[in-house]
This record gives C-alpha cells, sequence and structure tokens, in this order.
C-alpha cells in the first residue's frame, strides 16, 4: 500500500514540476520579450503570442491528462474528450484574431477613431 501512495506523491510531484516548468517559461518569455520572436509576424500576430498559445494549450492539454486520469483509459474516450476540447480552443483562438484584427484594422484606417 505504501508503494501505491509514493508513486502517486512522484507523479504529484512530477505534474507539479512540469507544469511549473512551463510556467515559467511563459513568464521569461513575457517579461524578456526577445525581438526575434515579438517583431517576427506569422499569421499577424507576433510569434512570442503564438508561443503563449502553444504553451497554454500544451499545459491545459496536460492538466486533463493528469488531473482527470485519461493516460489509463481508453483511446476512443480520450479522444471524445480531448478532441472537441482542442477543436473548440484552437476554433476560439482563431475567431478573436480574426475578429480583433477587423477590429483593429478599422479603427486604423476607417473613418471611426479610437474614442476609448
Amino acid at each position: 500500500m505504501a508503494h501505491a501512495h509514493e508513486s502517486n506523491s512522484k507523479r504529484i510531484w512530477f505534474v507539479f514540476g512540469l507544469l511549473s516548468v512551463i510556467t515559467i517559461i511563459e513568464v521569461a518569455f513575457g517579461i524578456v520579450r526577445p525581438d526575434f520572436l515579438f517583431k517576427t509576424n506569422f499569421l499577424r500576430m507576433n510569434l512570442l503570442n503564438w508561443l503563449f498559445i502553444i504553451l497554454t494549450i500544451v499545459k491545459a492539454y496536460y492538466i486533463v491528462w493528469a488531473f482527470m486520469h485519461l493516460e489509463g483509459e481508453k483511446k476512443s474516450l480520450r479522444t471524445s474528450i480531448v478532441a472537441p476540447l482542442v477543436f473548440l480552443v484552437l476554433y476560439l483562438c482563431f475567431i478573436l484574431l480574426v475578429e480583433g484584427d477587423y477590429i483593429y484594422d478599422v479603427f486604423k484606417n476607417g473613418t471611426i477613431k479610437w474614442n476609448f
């Protein structure tokens, strides 16, 4: 029985360490903001923002994987839970980026001016 407790404690510390490392990397990039990431655009957004989005999705996936105990489930159950989540998060990012870019262009180049 003590062996099971030890492995659970080890797993919890591993998850804590992994999520902490990813968070520290995100914070470090947010503070340093390297020019090659900040000034290089891909799909009308800088690479630094893409890095934040990707790391956040990785953290969310690992939280679902570890804390919902999906690693021990059948592949069909894992896919039915994770695939819609990934699709909806990517779709939300797409919609926010497209609409935000449109609104920025309207205020920058249109007759409507920044009034806030």
